[in-house]
């Protein structure tokens, strides 16, 4: 009797893992990765010129540089509640649609695809083409088509580990990670001994200065929070992740503590070695330092900048598909979108469907422009989210939280990401009006498509019949297995 049951026992879950769907495959370790390796790209290494451009101050900027480290980390905190009271993956759409409602869900979904992903995807992949390219033409500067190409390389490689596998892209992600830290300890070391020697002239009296202007500091934290930003994609994998209500927030705590930490320790080692003048100067800091600090590594640091990007822009490809996954699956988006490859068990339509406007946008070239058009919605949308775990705990007090953040620590950060989105309006109306525009036009989309289907019938016969076509040519079926 027992073996029967044995036999029965192991027939069911071998037929779970056959089965079409997206498998609990990421553990601890490879969550902790998954967020570091997000967040830690090319920001780092390009924003601390921002920061005390801004702040006007040595001391100023790596306060600065704190404090974006505990809002970042107050905004995880809130996005862990949220991951553990709504176990379903998708990130910012499921908690829009689940405390909200389904327009603003809706619009999350558009300005994602439509401008943000493409936008930030092409930065961070021009910034890796860029850092590979550029030793090979010193002292000169490196052609941009050819920077360009090598951008775009890139973004193939992350969208080809993304289609093949689940693990193989989570393993990819560890590895990067790994590295990326590397390069981080490789530059906070000769730091920490320059200061030990007494190397502190650049920290005398850090917080006097003439330049320090009130109406540019919150561009100072504008610049700081964008180094800190992807502490919020694990939360798109939820029904990936094994134990999702201990593992989320433990990855979350332990990335977003150590990101901080290494964060502040990365900017005393830049003013250690060089001055407030000398950062200012240079558009690439850490291979600034590397000449000074790593001459014997200095040929090393391009190499680990652009691992370092290539791992935030793997983390993008593995985490945001999800969200057009889950939005498919309810019904706000394409159909073919919620499908999975029925043999390799990943999300191969939504990541695939990514890269053509990745790589158009990155030919077009007006990278700046967009990524400015990114920040409103991205930071509207966060705030947006944490409002609703604001509405929803009043509306069901008694719904079951496995993690719950202290109310106060929601307000602070609701309250300052509104700021930011206020600031961005006040100080650059244009794009910011712009990025508005742009989402807003999804409302229409939404009442003609989703709301009441005013579609004709014919032309939704020929978008059924071309998801048909696709779902064969791509090998892909839709969920068979229930994972939230």
């Amino acid at each position: 009797m027992g073996v029967d049951q044995n036999k029965k026992k192991s027939d069911r879950t071998k037929e779970s893992r056959d089965a079409v769907q997206l498998h609990r495959q990421i553990s601890l370790l490879p969550a902790v990765s998954f967020i570091i390796g997000t967040v830690v790209g090319s920001g780092i290494f390009i924003a601390p010129k921002g920061v005390l451009m801004n702040s006007g101050t040595v001391g100023l900027s790596l306060v600065v540089w704190a404090l974006c480290g505990v809002l970042s980390l107050f905004g995880a905190l809130c996005y862990a509640e949220l991951g553990t009271t709504f176990p379903k993956s998708g990130g910012h759409y499921t908690y829009l649609l689940e405390t909200l409602g389904p327009l603003p869900a809706f619009l999350r979904l558009w300005s994602e695809f439509l401008f943000i992903r493409p936008a930030v995807a092409s930065y961070v992949a021009l910034a890796f083409g860029r850092y590979v390219v550029e030793p090979f033409f010193t002292p000169c500067s490196a052609p941009s088509l050819l920077i360009k190409v090598v951008g775009i390389l890139g973004v193939t490689f992350v969208v080809a580990v993304n289609c093949w596998s689940v693990k193989v892209a989570s393993h990819t992600q560890v590895t990067l990670t790994f590295i990326k830290m590397f390069a981080l300890v490789l530059i906070i070391i000769p730091g920490v001994i320059a200061l030990a020697k007494g190397k502190t002239e650049n920290f005398q009296n850090s917080f006097e200065a003439e330049s320090l202007s009130l109406d540019r500091l919150p561009l100072a934290f504008y610049n700081g929070l964008y180094a800190y930003g992807g502490w919020f994609y694990l939360n798109y994998i939820t029904e990936e992740v094994i134990n999702p209500n201990r593992n989320i927030p433990l990855a979350i705590t332990c990335s977003m503590v150590t990101v901080t930490v290494f964060y502040v320790l990365v900017n005393v080692a830049y003013y250690t070695v060089m001055s407030p003048a000398e950062l200012l100067q240079s558009d690439a800091v850490a291979v600034t330092f590397a000449n000074r600090a790593l001459q014997g590594l200095s040929s090393l640091i391009p190499i680990l900048v652009s691992v370092s990007c290539l791992g935030a822009l793997n983390g993008g490809f593995f985490g945001v598909p999800r969200m057009f996954f889950v939005g498919a699956r309810d019904g706000h988006w394409p159909p073919i979108f919620s499908m999975i490859h029925i043999h390799r068990h990943t999300p191969l339509p939504a990541v695939l469907f990514l890269y053509p406007l990745v790589v158009l946008v990155m030919i077009h070239g007006e990278i700046y422009k967009l990524i400015n058009f990114a920040s409103f919605p991205r930071w509207f949308f966060l705030a947006s989210a944490t409002l609703g775990m604001l509405v929803h705990r009043y509306r069901f007090p008694l719904r079951p939280r496995p993690f719950k953040v202290p109310v106060v620590i929601v307000i602070i950060f609701t309250v300052v990401s509104f700021f930011i989105v206020g600031l961005s309006l006040y100080s650059d109306p244009w794009n910011t009006g712009c990025s508005c525009a742009l989402t807003l036009s999804g409302v229409p989309v939404y009442y003609v498509t989703v709301h009441r289907s005013r579609v004709p019938p014919r032309f939704r016969h020929f978008i059924n019949s071309c998801c048909k076509q696709l779902q064969i040519l791509l090998e892909v079926a839709q969920q068979e297995v229930q994972t939230y």
